[in-house]
């Protein structure tokens, strides 16, 4: 691909004292010419997590300097590191809004370090994404090699779930699942299997009363305008169904029902994807790994990888769609 056509990618660089710097300094390694590369973060930190002799040929990297390097120290929680990893994302928010940028993808954050910082109720990147641009319809993909996945529900206590479902955000997300797999991952006519709530997707009634008042609803309605929409099924059987390949998206009611079978399936593939934003943005599917950051030989850069990998073919299937 030209210089001219290639995607421009932004990367922000997570928390300072996670493993953020260092997969970023091993991911890119060997991408060289898959994009146009602008890294945001603190550049002496991230010089500080590889090795000298590392040389990442043609990158851009903005740096905030935005962090002390006094007394710096990988895998320690501070107020002043959350501070500084939501000002990357702020940064890279402008960039995209100058078209600097085509798509984003970021490096973990600590939700401990951004509360410490005092923004209080962060809940994680794709919610903050979504309310700085103002993104009404939005949801989370979790996929690897193996299936794709997209949740109704995402960070909330499991006593809360059954009370947050409903037949407005399950049609929502089902449509916009539908809408990102032809528009993102060019799949014209994609199969969809929703996961039920309850065990056995409640044995129509027995083992809980979600699947025929909330999800057989949703789905009556959704296939008046979309087709193969399969459910509600068990989620066992959704998820075995879906890695091998007969489904091209599962829907999950919550968090760890899509992330199970993901990290069973295919751990190292993982990404997390934010649907319905304006631009793309992925991430990798780990989280800041406080206990190995700063030991450069231990950052396991393979989801970061596919995460760069996904955001640059996304961001081409949007342009040319």
């Amino acid at each position: 691909m030209s210089s001219s056509r290639r995607i421009k990618a932004g990367i922000s660089m997570g928390d300072p004292a996670g493993i953020g710097p260092a997969v970023i300094a091993k991911g890119l390694k060997g991408l060289e010419g898959l994009a146009d590369f602008t890294v945001i973060g603190d550049k002496r930190v991230f010089c500080a997590a590889k090795p000298q002799n590392l040389k990442l040929n043609g990158l851009n990297f903005i740096d905030l300097n935005n962090v002390s390097h006094k007394n710096f120290k990988f895998g320690n929680i501070r107020a002043e590191y959350g501070r500084a990893s939501i000002e990357y994302l702020d940064k890279a928010l402008e960039l995209i809004r100058r078209a600097e940028i085509d798509c984003l993808v970021t490096c973990p954050i600590s939700k401990e370090a951004v509360s410490l910082a005092g923004l209080k109720g962060f809940s994680g990147h794709t919610e903050y994404l979504a309310e700085k641009t103002k993104t009404r319809n939005f949801a989370m993909m979790l996929l690897n090699r193996r299936m794709k996945t997209v949740l109704v529900t995402r960070h909330i206590p499991l006593k809360k779930v059954a009370s947050r479902i409903s037949e407005k955000n399950i049609y929502e997300t089902i449509l916009l699942a539908h809408c990102s797999l032809k528009d993102l991952f060019s799949i014209s006519s994609p199969r969809i299997a929703v996961c039920g709530l309850n065990p056995h997707a409640s044995d129509n009634g027995i083992l809980g009363e979600e699947e025929n008042k909330i999800i057989k609803p949703a789905l009556k309605r959704l296939r008046r305008k979309i087709p193969n929409v399969d459910g509600p099924l068990p989620a066992d059987v959704a998820a075995f169904k879906a890695a091998r390949n007969e489904y091209d998206c599962l829907i999950a009611m919550y968090h760890d029902q899509a992330l199970i079978a993901l990290k069973v399936s295919d751990p190292s593939s993982g990404v997390n994807a934010t649907l319905g934003l304006p631009f793309v943005r992925t991430s990798p599917l780990h989280g800041t790994a406080f206990d190995i950051a700063g030991k450069f030989h231990m950052a396991n850069p393979d989801s970061f990888r596919e995460a760069v990998r996904l955001s640059v073919r996304c961001a081409l299937s949007q342009k040319n769609h």
